[in-house]
């Protein structure tokens, strides 16, 4: 898999930023494959601010691992703002981190419909400010991209929205 350039970086500025509030983050991966866990992971220091990771890629990881509903992935389907707020709130429930990233997704090249085509991406993020999720369609970009651009946005959601609210620059863009 080809990384985006930006992401070691990106990766570092989250742990510098959950590090000055001393937060620790967990993540559910599911399209990204534990590419956000792998970026954060790879920066030497991370362990006081990385608390784990999983990754939920079929329907049964995220059922058995981290508590999502069978119900909500029947009703709504895996890739969904639904199943991506249950994979966060699950994420946190299942750890002892302050703040979880989600990500569910199609990276394609198959596996799309017309109503949920390839680079329809669910993200949400869920900590002491509340959940939030967030729906991105990066279109047919190739799949090593949409998992790249994937793991950009959920980086910047969580400083964005995963951080206590009285830092100003905690919204700012990473870029």
């Amino acid at each position: 898999m080809k990384i985006d350039p930006e992401l070691p970086d990106i990766a570092n500025y989250v742990l510098v930023k959950l590090r000055e509030v001393n937060f620790k983050v967990a993540t559910a991966e599911s399209c990204t494959g534990g590419l956000i866990s792998a970026l954060l992971t790879s920066i030497p220091g991370s362990s006081d601010v990385f608390e784990r990771g999983f990754v939920t890629y079929s329907n049964q990881a995220k059922t058995e691992q981290i508590g999502v509903d069978e119900e909500i992935i029947a009703e709504f389907g895996a890739v969904s703002s639904q199943t991506a707020m249950a994979m966060a709130a699950g994420c946190l429930d299942n750890s002892k981190a302050d703040i979880s990233a989600a990500i569910t997704g199609i990276a394609g090249p198959d596996g799309g419909t017309q109503e949920k085509p390839v680079g329809l991406v669910y993200i949400a993020v869920a900590g002491p400010e509340g959940m939030f999720v967030e729906e991105l369609k990066f279109g047919n970009i190739g799949r090593d991209e949409i998992r790249n651009q994937s793991a950009i946005a959920a980086l910047e959601m969580i400083v964005a929205f995963g951080l206590p609210d009285d830092d100003e620059e905690n919204t700012g863009n990473l870029h």
